[in-house]
């Protein structure tokens, strides 16, 4: 089947899951309900008075519903990914507040990820948790994968001729990674300051001949029988973060700073350090209608592992570019993206259907060198993507990326907006 057919086919599903999902997500402004009920519904649970009766059982659960502080949404089928093409694929978005009683606190948000191939299972999440009226946040990154992956070597000309095949890129990945993040409120201000722990290992299994014969997997340490290591790191994070929605902001600014290091006093198979910049801007311009624009550097010092390099093209930047495509010790992005949701009235089936749905368009580009100051080469990205609310200010996204370096197109599903 041909790759954009592939994608075609996706979509429909992907739609008509949505369609047919059995959501516990929030319905807010719901004008179905008569005038004249009595209805009343408190944070603690549902209570209806003595003209319930006037109400029937769908309204009666959709008001419940509104009553219940954990939602969650669970979409699952026949898949696609651009890494592992078609695959048996879940995900899964929860959120809930850790105080109910405080209609101002941020939702927590869970999203999980799972994928099943022919190759193996990958399972990710990145949760946002917030406590104590937003006073100490936990987030993270929660990564397993025992799967088929791909090895381009290092640098940017290594990375653009090296063909992607069994017999060049392709090795069976084993890997783990456990980073969450404790984040403590400044003050009364938006600054947020705290450490963070990175304990990742990674092993290559089964490499293709074209990764045995390349120079940095040698050098690393690779053979024929494979690579192996564990990046064990402490460090610290800096940020500011004026966002209204962190996982779907419409208005504010996110600055953040992280640097960590690994050494082998504290488990680490290699002494390296890492730094990062995010900078994140979201400007409304309509209703529903946002402008987000980001810049972000990743930069890695000393003995770093290959596995750990940066790597320039994820789900979460440069939609277009396979994962870790492009890799070096410095990795750099600029991207500007336009987020519309539509807006009808929500008066019957196809109106609140459609207040659903929205789109996305976006354009950019990412940089990489050996340092952070010497970049050897430009990867210009651009893409659409398609949106759909499953809960408020929570969405699906599929996104159709490009990559003008390779001349490729990927397409990638997620719980989340990419940054």
């Amino acid at each position: 089947m041909n790759e954009y057919y592939r994608h075609i086919v996706f979509i429909l599903i992907a739609f008509a899951l949505f369609l047919t999902d059995k959501s516990k997500a929030q319905e807010t402004n719901d004008n179905s309900l008569p005038s004249n009920d009595s209805i009343t519904v408190s944070p603690e649970g549902f209570n209806y008075t003595q003209s319930y009766k006037a109400l029937s059982k769908r309204q009666i659960r959709r008001e419940k519903r509104k009553s219940r502080n954990f939602q969650y949404n669970l979409l699952g089928g026949p898949s696609y990914s651009p890494d592992f093409g078609f695959l048996i694929g879940g995900s899964a978005l929860f959120t809930f507040s850790t105080d109910k009683s405080n209609k101002e606190m941020k939702r927590s948000v869970m999203p999980i990820n799972i994928a099943l191939t022919t190759g193996g299972i990958t399972l990710g999440s990145r949760p946002q948790l917030f406590f104590n009226d937003d006073r100490f946040r936990i987030f993270g990154i929660f990564n397993y994968k025992y799967n088929k992956d791909n090895y381009y070597g290092v640098g940017y000309d290594t990375n653009h001729n090296t063909i992607r095949g069994h017999e060049t890129t392709l090795y069976t990945a084993s890997s783990m990674q456990i980073n969450p993040c404790f984040l403590f409120r400044i003050s009364e201000t938006d600054l947020f300051l705290g450490p963070t722990i990175d304990l990742t290992y990674d092993k290559i299994l089964k490499p293709a001949e074209g990764i045995i014969k390349d120079n940095s997997y040698i050098n690393a340490g690779g053979n024929s029988n494979g690579y192996s290591n564990l990046s064990s790191g402490l460090g610290l994070i800096a940020s500011y973060d004026s966002r209204d929605v962190p996982a779907n902001a419409y208005k504010g600014l996110f600055f953040e700073f992280r640097g960590l290091f690994y050494n082998r006093y504290i488990g680490s198979n290699t002494n390296y350090y890492r730094a990062e910049l995010d900078y994140r801007q979201y400007k409304t311009v309509g209703k529903r209608k946002v402008i987000a624009w980001t810049v972000q550097s990743k930069n890695t010092f000393g003995n770093t592992p290959i596995t750990r390099l940066p790597i320039t093209g994820t789900a979460f930047d440069l939609r277009g570019y396979y994962m870790g495509q492009y890799r070096d010790n410095s990795s750099h992005i600029v991207l500007a993206e336009y987020r519309q949701m539509f807006n009808s009235e929500k008066t019957n089936f196809w109106g609140k259907l459609i207040n659903r749905l929205g789109w996305t368009v976006w354009g950019g580009c990412g940089f990489m060198g050996e340092n952070p100051v010497k970049l050897n080469g430009i990867l210009p990205n651009a893409g659409i993507g398609l949106r759909i609310e499953v809960q408020p200010r929570m969405n699906i996204r599929l996104d159709f990326g490009r990559n003008f370096v390779d001349k490729q197109n990927l397409f990638y599903f997620n719980m989340t907006e990419a940054f």
